[in-house]
């Protein structure tokens, strides 16, 4: 009976001894029958044993920043919105034709310069009007006079009655004040004539005009508006607790006991991330507290030389209220808040993660303040977070905060 072979298996099949009859020719089919076995093992295991070599992933790469422990200056800080410290609107007195615009928009102008001038016919020819009826009111007081000195011997010597005498006095009486009358009359056509150029009330910087040549203006007419910018006021609101800190020195000004701007403790942090060079100081609190809002309302002010702080800017408004010793301090981008809780990613010294759960203290510039959770010159992770799981291993390389170059 001969059996087939299955797969990557070797069956040896040897005949019966008795289907041949000479001893050698069996010595060399046995001999056939190993060599075969021989090929076939050779061929199973290179078959059969065919191994997968998969090579090993490599450990994701991630940025760590380390814990630092230093004293840090603690802020109270405030959306703050720029005003000019005077914001004068500038009207015209008199009501007549805008004829000429005397200053270019967006300029510096001075106490006293001349923006815009009214149409001056109308009062020059007004002032003439007073100043011909004051000439007959003088005219008629030299009258009166005359007849008061004519008729005062005369009715000394009963030449005419003492009435005519009085009525020649009451004449010159009412003829004086329709003099100053006049002259009242004159005084003001020639300060409406004034008027008619419109002068800048402050030094400043004047904005865009809203009155146009030929425009027909008066006292309600706002033609422009000057700002005093140098120094410019910044306008905020702080909590109660947080006016409390600084109630004591806001009183002092108040009461007169300490001079405006004697201590500059204020810092504006502009939009654009950058600090004001010059630190501010604290103008005025308002009288009370917005009952709605718990807030009071301040205004700081600046020294604003160049003019490059104008009104209408927003910024934030901050001032240093204490002192935190030895505060351990991370990337604010290390820490990672869940449902109210916060945790940050620590790698150890062979580059193994473990998430540790932290509490959290004030935010200072781009770092955290943490109060538990982490030892100084640990390092967390500060980029690549989502790539860390817990008890994995990664490659690290220093974090770089934002604005610091390569």
């Amino acid at each position: 009976m001969r059996v087939e072979p299955e797969p990557c298996r070797l069956v040896l099949h040897i005949e019966n001894a008795n289907s041949h009859r000479s001893p050698t020719f069996r010595i060399w089919r046995i001999r056939q029958y190993m060599i075969m076995l021989a090929l076939l093992l050779a061929v199973s295991l290179t078959g059969c044993s065919k191994k997968e070599v998969t090579a090993a992933a490599a450990p994701p790469e991630v940025e760590v920043a380390g814990v630092v422990q230093q004293d840090v200056p603690l802020y109270t800080e405030c959306i703050s919105t720029l005003d000019g410290y005077v914001n004068a609107e500038i009207r015209p007195q008199v009501s007549g034709y805008l004829m000429k615009q005397n200053y270019q928009e967006g300029t510096v102008v001075h106490k006293g310069q001349t923006l815009f001038e009214v149409d001056p016919r109308p009062f020059e020819a007004a002032l003439e009007q007073a100043k011909g009826q004051l000439a007959q009111a003088e005219a008629q007081l030299g009258k009166t006079k005359l007849d008061v000195a004519r008729d005062t011997p005369l009715a000394q010597q009963s030449a005419i009655p003492q009435a005519q005498l009085d009525n020649d006095i009451q004449s010159n009486e009412s003829a004086r004040a329709v003099v100053a009358a006049a002259k009242a009359q004159v005084d003001q056509v020639r300060l409406n004539l004034s008027f008619t150029t419109v002068r800048s009330l402050v030094d400043g910087i004047a904005g865009v005009a809203k009155g146009q040549i030929g425009d027909l203006v008066g006292p309600t007419t706002i033609l422009t508006t000057v700002s005093q910018v140098d120094p410019i006021k910044a306008y905020f609101a702080i909590s109660e607790g947080e006016y409390m800190k600084f109630a004591q020195r806001i009183s002092a000004v108040a009461e007169g006991r300490r001079k405006v701007g004697e201590q500059k403790v204020l810092e504006l942090v502009l939009s654009d991330g950058s600090i004001y060079s010059r630190k501010g100081w604290v103008v005025l609190a308002d009288r009370q507290v917005d009952a709605k809002t718990g807030t009071i309302r301040m205004a700081g002010a600046f020294e604003n030389p160049g003019g490059i702080l104008r009104p209408g800017m927003f910024g934030r408004i901050r001032a240093v209220t204490g002192t935190a010793k030895d505060a351990l301090l991370v990337p604010q981008r290390s820490v990672v808040e869940t449902q109210g809780s916060y945790s940050v990613v620590v790698v150890d010294a062979v580059k193994r993660v473990s998430i540790r759960p932290v509490k959290t203290g004030e935010r200072v510039g781009q770092n955290w303040i943490i109060t538990e959770g982490v030892q100084p010159g640990e390092e967390v992770i500060a980029d690549g977070i989502q790539k860390a799981k817990q008890g994995s291993e990664v490659r690290t390389k220093q974090f770089k905060p934002a604005g610091q170059g390569d």
